[in-house]
């Protein structure tokens, strides 16, 4: 039985009204985003299949992987992309004490120049919110209303297809993951989300604040 919501309810938004989980402008544009990166083979794959359709994405990027990786990270600003900060290790808000996850943040911050930033696992309390308000005030922190739930190893490739076709609508941020764990739905699922979004006529941008 999974422990996630696929789409985020308004109640959610509402209290963290700090955040951002949808984009109101550009009626016809979806925000395709990616966590966890990068990765030595699920990025450029990430990268290959937008290209394709000429769709700009986010990447929301773990510090260590990319002091790991320089090169992807590199393609990924090259080829026009937005790039975020996901902490330097993935750290989860409501198990980390408010001050190591700020320290860790501004340590990401020294691989991924962003204003923007996702906490990892969406979990981060209000005083964190507020705290990152206060210590990096051009910050954004950026949720998403669609989940995918490519990270999900018990869900069928299809069903993860399903997810963002039937949850997604212009103005949504979707959540995919460019790692090792997601790849058997993120190859699946993908390409026929951006061909779907390509059919119904949809640009495909990236973040921008």
């Amino acid at each position: 039985m999974r422990n996630y919501l696929v789409k985020t309810p308004v109640l959610l938004k509402a209290i963290y009204n700090r955040c951002v989980w949808h984009i109101n402008e550009h009626a016809n544009s979806v925000y395709i985003t990616f966590d966890d990166g990068p990765h030595i083979a699920a990025t450029p794959f990430v990268l290959e299949q937008l290209r394709k359709y000429n769709a700009k994405a986010t990447f929301f990027c773990i510090g260590k992987n990319v002091e790991e990786h320089p090169a992807i990270f590199q393609q990924i600003l090259d080829e026009g992309h937005a790039v975020g900060n996901h902490t330097f290790n993935h750290l989860n808000g409501w198990k980390t004490e408010n001050f190591s996850y700020f320290k860790n943040i501004k340590k990401a911050s020294g691989f991924i120049e962003s204003n923007m930033f996702r906490p990892p696992y969406g979990r981060i309390t209000l005083n964190q919110a507020i705290g990152i308000e206060r210590m990096f005030p051009k910050m954004k922190i950026i949720m998403w209303d669609v989940l995918s739930g490519d990270f999900d190893i018990a869900l069928e490739p299809n069903a993860c297809l399903n997810n963002v076709i039937q949850t997604t609508k212009p103005g949504s941020i979707v959540v995919f993951h460019d790692s090792a764990k997601a790849w058997d739905r993120l190859y699946y699922t993908l390409p026929a989300f951006l061909k779907y979004c390509h059919q119904k006529g949809w640009n495909m941008k990236k973040l921008n604040f």
